[in-house]
């Protein structure tokens, strides 16, 4: 009866067939859905995206390259450059089935850095040495500092407009030359600051047999000698609000370390 009713219905309409054969339309719209449900739909669309596709795009999203950018703006940044990996709704739905929808900046897997060991038995074993900022006029000046950490001597130091690996050189090549220092014998703690890290400061360290130690990434507490020394810096009752001049602060710092060096009392 279903098969006439479908027959019928396609010359007058369903309204017309159902009533002039006696079926309720009702019991034929059940028909046609239990029919429609017995078709399987496929596991995954024909166009869905291989498990190795769907790792190359994630690869991509969180390549040092693109981390910082929405999926949007990697999509548009590829089709300019003639690539395309998959449509911006993708994107977002393999970062969601990775819990990557979150910055994935901070979800990249980073190096082990180990904490580093200071140790001194001696002066001019191990020196650490950072750079501060003063208050000047407008921007400020620099402060360089080396500190001996055995003795807590400060054995260079110097005031400039601006961070210069080419000045910290200068005052690091300076101090060792002052200070009788052999190959082999100092070893240079700092942070990660970019004049610490500069290719030209490594070749200086290799000429001068010193060995260098860097703190970890984004851990002040790694240099707490030179931190305290700043302490010490800022905190003295002689420290002005902000500096006139580079050669006032240059003035200013003679006097603080002849005090620092030869009067003040140091702790352990």
């Amino acid at each position: 009866m279903r098969q006439q009713v479908e027959g019928l219905a396609k010359q007058v309409g369903v309204k017309i067939a159902c009533q002039a054969l006696g079926v309720p339309r009702s019991s034929l719209y059940a028909a046609r859905q239990a029919r429609l449900a017995k078709v399987r739909r496929p596991a995954s669309p024909p166009r869905a995206l291989r498990p190795d596709e769907k790792a190359l795009v994630r690869k991509t999203l969180n390549s040092e390259r693109f981390q910082d950018q929405a999926p949007r703006e990697v999509y548009a940044t590829l089709l300019d450059e003639g690539a395309y990996l998959c449509s911006v709704s993708s994107m977002y739905r393999i970062l969601r089935e990775n819990q990557e929808l979150r910055e994935r900046r901070n979800q990249l897997r980073h190096p082990v850095y180990a904490k580093p060991e200071l140790l001194a038995t001696r002066p001019n074993q191990v020196w650490t040495w950072d750079i501060t900022r003063l208050p000047g006029p407008q921007v400020g000046f620099c402060l360089y500092v080396l500190l001996d950490l055995f003795s807590r001597f400060v054995v260079g130091w110097l005031v400039a407009e601006r961070e210069s690996s080419a000045l910290a050189e200068r005052l690091i090549d300076e101090s060792a030359a002052r200070q009788g220092i052999v190959l082999g014998q100092l070893r240079l703690h700092s942070d990660r600051g970019g004049p610490m890290t500069a290719k030209s400061l490594a070749l200086l360290f290799a000429d001068l047999g010193v060995k260098p130690s860097l703190a970890r990434p984004h851990t002040p507490d790694d240099n707490p000698y030179s931190e305290a020394q700043f302490k010490t810096v800022k905190y003295h009752p002689t420290f002005p609000k902000r500096f006139g001049s580079v050669l006032d602060a240059r003035a200013w710092g003679q006097k603080f370390f002849a005090w620092y060096n030869y009067q003040h009392h140091h702790t352990h």
